[in-house]
């Protein structure tokens, strides 16, 4: 597994401009439970973090289990990436205001002040990410190659990173 510093800022590369990631925790009966969420963090120091409302149901499923995983695609330029950690609940107003932006508002609409807000950290163990080239050509190539020799192209970068 690749730790360095290279292999860790290439993960955040990969993700920063990825809107929406599908954030999995599991409950108390081990069922997994995948939703959509958005990272509020525009920095990386191994943690990603969400905000949601201080009584959603995942947040029982992280006392049940602090064990996460958050999966990103852009398939438009054939980036992927699967972060696993461990998620903590934490309140603090000042932390709210930090990471606030106004496209937050949506869903809560009482601003940063508002009371029932909650952070999720997750402190990030790994992360494994696909990085393909996305040109058509890289496809023409693979499939002609694949036909022509029976064998797959290599078509990027798959690679597993420590946290």
């Amino acid at each position: 597994m690749d730790q360095s510093i290279e292999a860790r800022q290439k993960v955040w590369d990969l993700i920063k401009n990825i809107r929406v990631a599908m954030f999995v925790t599991q409950d108390s009966d081990g069922r997994l439970a995948a939703r959509p969420m958005s990272a509020v963090n525009k920095t990386f120091d191994g943690a990603l973090w969400f905000m949601t409302a201080g009584d959603s149901a995942k947040l029982d499923e992280l006392r049940a289990s602090a064990n996460v995983l958050v999966a990103y695609a852009e398939p438009k330029d054939q980036n992927y990436v699967s972060a696993r950690g461990r998620a903590e609940i934490v309140r603090d107003q000042a932390k709210v205001r930090e990471f606030w932006s106004e496209a937050a508002r949506v869903w809560f609409p009482g601003g940063p002040e508002e009371s029932d807000i909650a952070l999720i950290k997750v402190e990030v163990d790994s992360a494994e990410y696909w990085d393909a080239p996305s040109a058509m050509m890289v496809y023409v190539y693979g499939y002609a190659k694949a036909r022509l020799t029976g064998e797959p192209p290599d078509l990027g970068e798959t690679r597993k990173v420590g946290f």
